[in-house]
């Protein structure tokens, strides 16, 4: 009885593919695994994040023409550095307009409190003849009869109601000299400050011919050209502070089940590669997906819905001494890991903000340079008017005293 021939044994290259398929499946097998259960790992991980900063604009806030331009994009410029120059003609004839207008009008100011005191004599003045009628026509009316004619008593009589109407027209006019005057003094008379407005307005204008740096650092966007017409509203270049900078990651919503502020965050960034990692913390979570404010937002309400994976995005704020050491640019885009296994913080932000965020002064020495000059002006303005009731007085005292006064 002959035995069956046992199968001939696979050849080696059939027994390699098998082994590779197996390794090939479970290595596939492993990972489909760790998809589905990665939320239970503590690190959260996407590459969908990017560099973000301010970009501070340069706006004119005058009507002018460019004939300087001191920086060029790339350039570093200084908080406070005059970047870009303007005519400044205009704004030195409307200032010393401003300037004559106010002088002329602090004179005017003072002609009205000297009418009020000229009126003022002139009511006690016609007081003064008042009382003389009434006297006049009570000793004619009470003489003895035949003493004084019926004309002259009627003369008197006249003449009292006269300078009773003459009164009544004094203490009007003086009551309008007055209303121009209530409660105020020279420096704080309305017609004054008005003055005081529009020299303020002329000088902020012709600071406002140089236009400076609000911060420190680099120029982009330059679009101004040397002769152009600016109008305020237009910018003309920008400003990025490099130490302004944070890092928007956008997670998928079911990655962000444990991620909270103040988490610690690892970050990488191609620009400077594997050897640079750098440290920050979760400093909040945006209230909406990044679908939602788009130019063209999802309807959710059709009939063809499909369901979408939406992104989150988690703001990282990263440490102000490794920015300064290994600076980033606006665009970049990052690796960015969460370590959530500390999830006892906060989803959203609880306090309120109170203070600015980002803010510039260079501002405000404008206004204190303009007051300034408007102080020095009203001052200056006073002495003069002063200089001149001095000499006026002067005079008076002289005539009064029967000098007589001479000019060579």
């Amino acid at each position: 009885m002959t035995s069956k021939p046992e199968p001939p044994a696979p050849p080696p290259k059939s027994r390699r593919r098998l082994v590779i398929f197996s390794i090939l499946f479970v290595a596939i097998l492993a990972v489909a695994v760790a998809y589905f259960f990665r939320l239970d790992f503590p690190d959260r991980t996407t590459e969908d994040a990017y560099v973000h900063g301010n970009e501070v604009l340069l706006v004119p806030r005058v009507t002018s023409t460019v004939v300087a331009i001191n920086a060029d994009d790339t350039d570093l410029v200084q908080k406070g550095q005059p970047l870009v120059v303007l005519d400044d003609s205009d704004a030195k004839i409307a200032l010393l307009q401003a300037e004559g207008a106010l002088g002329d009008t602090m004179r005017k100011v003072c002609q009205f409190y000297v009418n009020v005191l000229g009126l003022k004599a002139n009511v006690e003045a016609r007081q003064i003849e008042l009382a003389k009628a009434e006297d006049d026509y009570h000793r004619r009316t009470t003489s003895q009869a035949g003493t004084v004619s019926v004309e002259d008593i009627n003369h008197a009589r006249q003449a009292m109601d006269g300078a009773r109407d003459l009164l009544e027209v004094a203490k009007q006019s003086l009551g309008a000299a007055q209303a121009l005057i209530a409660n105020t003094d020279l420096e704080h008379h309305p017609m004054v400050l008005q003055a005081e407005a529009n020299v303020l307005d002329a000088d902020l204008g012709l600071q406002r011919t140089t236009v400076n740096a609000p911060q420190t650092g680099y120029v982009v966007q330059r679009n101004v050209e040397v002769g152009q017409r600016v109008t305020p509203g237009a910018a003309m270049l920008a400003i990025i502070p490099l130490n302004q900078i944070w890092v928007d990651a956008n997670f998928k919503e079911e990655e962000l089940r444990f991620v909270r502020i103040g988490q610690p965050v690892r970050l990488k960034s191609d620009f400077y590669g594997d050897s640079v990692e750098y440290t920050g913390h979760v400093a909040g979570l945006a209230p909406s997906t990044g679908a939602a404010f788009s130019l063209l937002p999802p309807d959710e309400g059709s009939g063809n819905w499909i369901k979408i994976l939406q992104r989150v995005p988690v703001r990282i704020a990263l440490d102000d001494q490794e920015l300064e050491k290994y600076p980033l640019r606006i665009g970049l885009s990052m690796r960015v890991t969460v370590d959530t296994k500390n999830h006892g913080g906060a989803v959203l932000t609880q306090v309120p903000s109170t203070n600015a965020v980002y803010a510039t002064d260079i501002y405000s020495n404008e206004w204190a340079q303009a007051n300034e000059l408007v102080q020095s002006l009203v001052a200056t303005n006073l002495q003069a008017l002063a200089n001149l009731a001095n000499a006026s007085s002067a005079m008076a005292a002289q005539e009064s005293h029967g000098v007589e006064v001479t000019h060579e």
